[in-house]
């Protein structure tokens, strides 16, 4: 598995007269679990995006690396799963007909797929549940499916647009409990979350408030540095001074 990273400098994106990001820098370490912090209209989204490779910026640069050195996207490209924050799955195929789908989609060899689907099924728990149509899991058990289709190709970088969202909070633990373990196999992760809890749950947070970046860092120095004694006091300090 190639160890990659990512940086971005001056990012900035407009829609029309919509400015979505203004001017945001940051660093996304290699093999780290990183948290995009923010409300709805921060920005969260856009950047998801636009590390994707689906939106170019208006302006500013986002740059590749692998092994500390720098590379161009199309290298990175095929070690990148992205899971949108919409309903991407399709409600009348089973957990098994996605996971054959994506077998296809990512042209896996039978042998590879074979053990990767297994290993998946069981750390979700969904292994007892394959033959369920998408569309009646549960909101936690959908999120595991699409999770599970994100990483049946085995991503070295995983983008993770509010997974845990409208999900009941045993999910939300859980979904963080297999978060977790793949961050320990040196994965870079990078989930947004409007959840200010989940901020203390990364290694590095970068807080974003109306397309802006607030603040980067270990959640811990965060709150040190802006003197606050929790992630929503930082959010609520910013509204106030608008």
């Amino acid at each position: 598995m190639e160890n990659f990273s990512i940086r971005t400098e001056e990012l900035k994106k407009t829609f029309g007269r919509t400015t979505a990001l203004q001017g945001v820098s940051f660093d996304l370490s290699a093999g780290l679990l990183h948290g995009l912090i923010g409300s709805n209209g921060a920005g969260k989204t856009t950047t998801m995006r636009l590390l994707a490779g689906l939106l170019k910026p208006t302006s500013g640069t986002i740059s590749y690396f692998s092994g500390g050195r720098p590379a161009v996207f199309a290298d990175l490209r095929p070690s990148l799963a992205y899971m949108p924050q919409q309903a991407s799955l399709y409600p009348d195929l089973s957990v098994g007909e996605h996971l054959e789908f994506f077998r296809e989609l990512y042209r896996l060899e039978p042998g590879v797929y074979a053990r990767r689907s297994a290993e998946l099924l069981e750390i979700t728990r969904l292994a007892k549940f394959r033959e369920r149509r998408a569309g009646q899991l549960s909101g936690g058990m959908y999120k595991k499916l699409g999770l599970m289709c994100a990483l049946l190709q085995s991503p070295s970088v995983l983008l993770l647009d509010e997974p845990t969202n409208g999900v009941d909070p045993i999910s939300r633990r859980e979904f963080w409990e297999l978060l977790y373990g793949l961050a320990a196999q040196k994965i870079l992760i990078i989930v947004s979350t409007a959840y200010m809890d989940e901020a203390e749950r990364c290694s590095r947070v970068h807080l974003l408030d109306s397309g802006r970046l607030l603040a980067s860092g270990e959640p811990r120095e965060v709150l040190k540095q802006t003197g606050a004694a929790s992630f929503e006091e930082i959010f609520i300090k910013q509204g106030e001074g608008k």
